[in-house]
């Protein structure tokens, strides 16, 4: 049946596919804007933000229209509604509703620009749409949800307290800071805690790897620690 081609949108994404987006706080932005030298280029993301900003994962419009191919050729998204000029209905916090259909089947997504405007803003406007919608399918779940999705803790106390370690871990400079080591990675990969902290540093060494060879290596590492988590 296709519906059951669905459930391909729930597979975890591979380690070089997930992105990492600065949110930094009003704060930290608009003393970024005073004194742009109290910023830095920042190795996880490449952008120049203020210190110690707090980093999201997240799959970009590539990956996700990659993803969305490889279960139905045939998906499609239109706006929610248009106005009387023809065009997609932009709410007013420039915002926009959509309806993604894969395999036949239909979910609300809604994406906005933070603000944006022009040609770029549209586009990533729709972009965070489709991914919006597209979770409603379960794609990327695991990266929306702030913690662990499934616990088997009654309190959930521990799962969370595992999560956030895992982040903050991740987060630092892997064993390679001068010179990357492939083998060095790979140790500091496999002694992490938790599978969740294994697929966290096998990110971050990814990001590190200077050859095909070594990135799939750590790729094929960490998506053994993605099955068992």
């Amino acid at each position: 049946m296709e519906i059951e081609k669905l459930a391909e949108l729930r597979k975890p994404f591979p380690a070089h596919q997930i992105n990492r987006l600065p949110k930094p706080s009003p704060a930290q932005t608009e003393a970024v804007k005073k004194d742009y030298s109290t910023g830095h280029r920042c190795d996880e993301c490449g952008q120049w933000h203020a210190k110690n900003v707090v980093h999201l994962d997240y799959v970009g419009h590539a990956a996700l229209t990659d993803r969305l191919l490889d279960v139905d050729p045939t998906w499609g998204w239109e706006p929610l509604s248009l106005g009387s000029d023809g065009y997609p209905v932009i709410d007013k916090n420039g915002g926009m509703w959509i309806k993604l259909t894969v395999c036949g089947v239909t979910r609300l997504g809604y994406g906005d620009s933070q603000g944006k405007t022009g040609g770029n803003a549209i586009k990533e406007c729709i972009g965070d749409a489709l991914r919006n919608a597209a979770m409603r399918f379960g794609a990327a779940l695991d990266l929306w949800h702030k913690g662990e999705l499934h616990s088997e803790e009654d309190d959930g106390e521990a799962a969370r307290k595992a999560a956030a370690a895992a982040k903050a871990d991740a987060n630092k400079k892997t064993p390679t800071d001068s010179k990357f080591n492939l083998a060095a990675s790979l140790k500091w990969i496999k002694e992490a805690s938790t599978p969740q902290e294994s697929i966290m540093r096998a990110r971050n060494a990814y990001a590190k790897a200077e050859t095909d060879d070594d990135r799939k290596a750590i790729q094929e590492l960490g998506n053994i620690y993605k099955e068992s988590a």
